[in-house]
């Protein structure tokens, strides 16, 4: 083989990888169903999460950005909800990204539909707020974004870029625990806690959270070893790809098993297609599937627009990771041209889980009209009592009862949103209420809220047995009038 002239570089990296075709389309249909799973849940909340009556109105935060951005808060910011953010068109662009799932998933306008999905997705994203601000968010803009030139076909230039993104997913995800020096990771103890103490366990959390402490200490030096070198294997000859694949998905399922993460686990396993190629993955498709009439060799416009966009995205990602790395993302300057970039959900750096929390303290809110009879609400699927039976709830994302965990350390952010919150309950607003599993109140809002702080922890299988429950609780006092939960 003829070692390529720099001349040829850019259309080889072009062509159509003829590898990765049927991987290519497989991934359009996944992407297609965790994007519904987006959408779904999203439709769920959204008027009650950043509504014209919900806990952080966009309009609002809108607002802000016009008076000190001006204009250039359209490019800033970028959402279709600067021309009307009501709930009526929040809750349209929701179900219009669920229209547009579908459409993706039996391949109809595939180009269309792609778009389309990217852009509300952003809409949402950007005006979501603190509620829209997790890590699986950016991560679904960016396959999403690559997915719009995947419908013309898988190019080397593409394929690469899809591996990038898993390497800075899974790398970034390790790296991050080392550089966290969190005392958990290092000793291996990690899995001691993290069922227990994860924000949405399920049943298969509390079965795991019983296993013999060697393994659980064995599954966390895999779970390293995993993340922090079978990354490097991507960029490896076929049988290291196989195996950072296997290995790869093996933990994702893993996670689904012990774990309430929405679709970011099935999004990791999506992208592993790119590592499996068309003849690994061929015996297991219907071969009514890939019979099906293939993307088209390229675009002229795919053509010239990926290798620029290219530049940015990896130009973006690589100083984010240097900021990362270093710990300089505080002093980069809010105007920088790299978080321009970001805005638009690209090049982003992940980095899952570095600090592994000892302690579950879960809050429960109480309404009184006199003060001295209280009722408590009920939360969909956060436990609301040492009765309550975790549910397996996956890819749906809820992002109040998410977003609850968060609280208890009393970071100044995530008590601005929860005070915000409480107002809404004492307000008794309709779509915020309707968030909740249980209002105590249907007719008027409550005259007082207080909000109470519990340390929970899984049930040993005797006291299972004993109490039928899986939740033992112990009383800390009322929030926020007690110890912060650390970290």
């Amino acid at each position: 083989m003829q070692p390529l002239r720099p001349s040829s570089w850019l259309p080889f990296l072009l062509d159509c990888d003829d590898r990765y075709r049927l991987s290519g389309k497989l991934f359009l249909r996944l992407l297609a169903l965790i994007y519904l799973a987006a959408f779904v849940s999203s439709a769920l909340e959204i008027t009650g999460l950043v509504g014209e009556n919900g806990i952080l109105p966009a309009g609002e935060q809108l607002a802000r950005l016009e008076q000190q951005l001006g204009q250039i808060g359209w490019i800033r910011f970028p959402t279709l909800f600067w021309i009307d953010h009501s709930d009526t068109s929040l809750l349209l662009a929701c179900y219009a990204g669920c229209i547009f799932s579908i459409t993706l998933l039996i391949g109809w306008r595939p180009l269309l539909s792609t778009i389309a999905l990217f852009v509300l997705y952003l809409s949402l994203v950007r005006v979501g707020q603190l509620f829209f601000n997790f890590q699986w968010d950016t991560l679904l803009l960016e396959a999403g974004f690559l997915s719009i030139f995947l419908t013309a076909g898988p190019s080397r230039l593409l394929v690469f870029l899809f591996h990038w993104l898993l390497f800075r997913l899974r790398f970034l995800s390790g790296l991050s625990k080392i550089l966290s020096e969190d005392p958990s990771w290092s000793s291996l103890t990690t899995l001691k806690y993290y069922f227990e103490t994860q924000p949405l366990p399920h049943m298969g959390s509390w079965y795991f959270h019983q296993l013999p402490e060697w393994i659980l200490r064995a599954a966390t030096g895999f779970t390293l070893f995993v993340e922090l070198l079978v990354p490097f294997f991507i960029f490896l000859p076929r049988p290291f790809r196989l195996f950072a694949a296997f290995a790869t998905i093996t933990i994702q399922v893993l996670i689904i098993l012990t774990s309430n993460h929405n679709w970011i686990n099935l999004l990791t396993i999506a992208l592993c297609l790119f590592l499996l190629d068309d003849r690994a993955i061929q015996w297991m498709v219907p071969k009514w599937f890939y019979q099906q009439p293939g993307q088209p060799r390229g675009s002229r416009v795919a053509r010239l627009l990926l290798p620029p966009l290219a530049a940015v995205l990896l130009a973006t990602s690589c100083y984010a990771i240097y900021e990362f790395v270093a710990d300089r993302r505080e002093q980069t300057t809010w105007h920088a041209p790299v978080n321009w970039v970001r805005a638009w959900g690209l090049g982003n750096v992940y980095h899952v889980f570095p600090n592994m929390q000892t302690e579950r303290h879960e809050l429960i809110i109480e309404g009184s009209t006199d003060g001295r009879k209280w009722r408590p609400y009920g939360f969909r699927y956060k436990p609301n009592s040492p009765d309550d039976r975790p549910a397996f709830i996956v890819p749906l994302h809820p992002r109040l009862d998410w977003m609850i965990w968060f609280v208890p350390p009393r970071n100044p952010f995530m008590l601005y949103w929860f005070e915000n919150f409480l107002w809404r309950l004492h307000q008794n607003s309709p779509s915020v209420t309707a968030l909740l599993a249980h209002n105590p109140f249907p007719e008027e809002g409550p005259r007082y809220l207080r909000v109470q702080s519990y340390r929970y922890r899984f049930t040993t299988p005797q006291e299972r047995e004993e109490s039928g429950r899986i939740w033992n609780s112990e009383y800390l006092g009322e929030f926020p009038n007690v110890p912060p939960r650390t970290p």
